[in-house]
């Protein structure tokens, strides 16, 4: 076994991208669970694995690392994945490089922000959210979606090619967001429906469902601790000004 271990919360789609990649390829790894909803992230003992407060994280010895995409970009390194994943092929690098690098302005805020107002608002402070102050924000989402099907899929299987890399990996895990807190994201978009289900049938329907499944259970009313329900409503006012 490696003494490589990986801090998550399947709660989070970063947490969810690094847990499929390394399942989908037997990595010699281990996985610790950091409850986001407990404020475990936020524990002096988390701290020293990552001082930033935040999963995914990476713990090999004394060597640390945090950030879900260079995370990823390690692993495949580290254990030599296939080469379809960051591919040896320049064009092709370059294609998976671009979409990491445009979703961290694009595709992660616009869903996260959907899912934080969407199922979040009522969790936390107890009713729905301002539909007036969730349209600009899915407005924002189905221009990502856009911008998805027709720059970096352009009538493709996958976004670097014929196959699945790590860029359709990060991208469907994302828009999972906004589809669990009740978005039809993939209904009147056929391609990217089609593209969604490739993605699925290459990572394996049972690992994507594993890795889904507490996104999409009915939620419970949930309690927080003090500190880190002062911090989420801070970050839903935030959201909603």
């Amino acid at each position: 076994m490696s003494d490589t271990t990986l801090y998550v919360d399947l709660l989070s789609q970063p947490c969810r991208s690094v847990f499929i990649f390394a399942k989908v390829n037997n990595l010699p790894v281990q996985f610790r669970q950091i409850s986001l909803f407990k404020g475990e992230h936020l524990s002096e003992e988390f701290g020293k694995v990552n001082s930033l407060n935040k999963v995914p994280a990476l713990k090999e010895g004394d060597f640390t690392m945090a950030e879900s995409t260079a995370i990823l970009l390690y692993l495949a390194r580290k254990f030599n994945t296939p080469d379809h994943w960051y591919p040896s092929d320049l064009q092709k690098r370059a294609l998976v490089d671009e979409y990491l690098a445009w979703q961290h302005t694009n595709t992660r805020p616009h869903g996260s922000k959907v899912f934080w107002l969407k199922a979040m608002t009522p969790a936390i402070l107890g009713h729905e959210c301002d539909p007036a102050k969730l349209a600009p924000i899915l407005a924002d989402f189905n221009t990502s979606m856009t911008s998805l099907e027709e720059k970096f899929l352009q009538g493709k299987p996958f976004i670097a090619g014929d196959e699945i890399s790590l860029a359709d990996l990060v991208a469907i895990v994302e828009i999972m967001q906004p589809v669990a807190s009740g978005v039809e994201v993939f209904e009147e978009r056929p391609k990217l429906a089609a593209w969604k289900q490739r993605v699925v049938e290459a990572l394996g329907e049972d690992l994507f469902k594993e890795a889904h499944d507490g996104i999409h259970k009915d939620k419970p009313k949930m309690s927080f601790p003090p500190e880190l329900l002062a911090r989420l409503k801070v970050r839903l006012e935030m959201l909603s000004r």
